[in-house]
């Protein structure tokens, strides 16, 4: 029989922590004839009856990370009917969690690496938001899974960054009349538009606060009446020319503003996923 060792790393995802365990293990010896064999996404019994038969021909050792009981099983009988030592790196600990929480492992392969995905599309959503917030640049509409669109201080930012949480890219687009309406909001599909409005009074105490805040005076233009209302008037002529839905936010929490949100998108045939992690 071959002396080199031989660490079989079997796992029913990517098997780095079988390896990264052997690598640590192995560093703790002088040892310079050795190879690591790493076998990534092992989920049916015949590919690991292949890896465990070319095992049994070498001075070998097994470590797995397999979900699936079924399998987990088969190579520990396995190994202990071919007297090849093996460690079962989820097993013991998958059990001691079980007795201390009184629960049930799922024993789902992959769950892992789609929460993995899942966080990375999160992140990607949360950075599109950022860089397409207030109308930054009118390229993002086109890359976006919903476009918002209001006057000032209709929760545009608050609910994209909330909607960017479950995945989605939002893009958000403010409404003034002295700016042009980017070309681009012509250029997608309505059902993607959503227009947010807020009352005059509301808008006024919010404006003013945030006059407040900056600073500044509380009777600017930007918080009048007069400017409001003709901001308005131009923000619903502008939706109810591109022909999009229009959600008035005055007395709505953002996570209700969310819901009706993915609700019409749902609607108008666009299925997303409201659960996010």
């Amino acid at each position: 029989m071959d002396k080199n060792l031989i660490i079989y790393v079997i796992s029913d995802s990517i098997g780095e922590t079988g390896e990264q365990v052997a690598k640590s293990v192995i560093s703790q010896f002088e040892i310079e004839n050795y190879e690591i064999k790493k076998f990534s996404h092992v989920l049916d019994i015949d590919y690991i009856t292949e890896i465990l038969h070319s095992a049994n021909k070498t001075n070998s050792i097994i470590i797995y990370t397999l979900v699936e009981l079924s399998l987990a099983i088969y190579v520990k009988q396995f190994c202990e009917g071919n007297s090849i030592p093996y460690f079962d790196l989820l097993t013991p600990l998958l059990n001691a969690i079980a007795f201390r929480t009184n629960l049930t492992p799922l024993r789902e392969p992959g769950i892992n690496r789609m929460l993995d995905e899942k966080y990375f599309k999160r992140v990607e959503a949360i950075e599109f938001a950022v860089k397409y917030d207030d109308g930054k640049d009118p390229k993002g509409i086109l890359k976006a899974d919903i476009v918002l669109i209001g006057v000032s201080r209709t929760s545009k930012t608050p609910l994209s960054m909330y909607l960017a949480n479950k995945n989605l890219k939002v893009a958000n687009v403010p409404l003034v009349p002295e700016v042009p309406i980017p070309k681009e909001l012509y250029d997608i599909p309505v059902k993607k538009i959503i227009g947010l409005t807020n009352t005059p009074e509301k808008l006024n105490i919010i404006r003013q606060e945030r006059l407040r805040a900056l600073g500044l005076s509380g009777y600017a233009s930007y918080a009048s009446m007069e400017r409001i209302l003709e901001e308005i008037d131009y923000s619903e002529e502008i939706m109810k020319k591109i022909g999009c839905p229009i959600i008035d936010v005055s007395s709505k929490a953002i996570e209700e503003t969310s819901g009706l949100i993915l609700d019409i998108l749902k609607c108008n045939g666009i299925h997303i996923l409201k659960d996010s992690f």
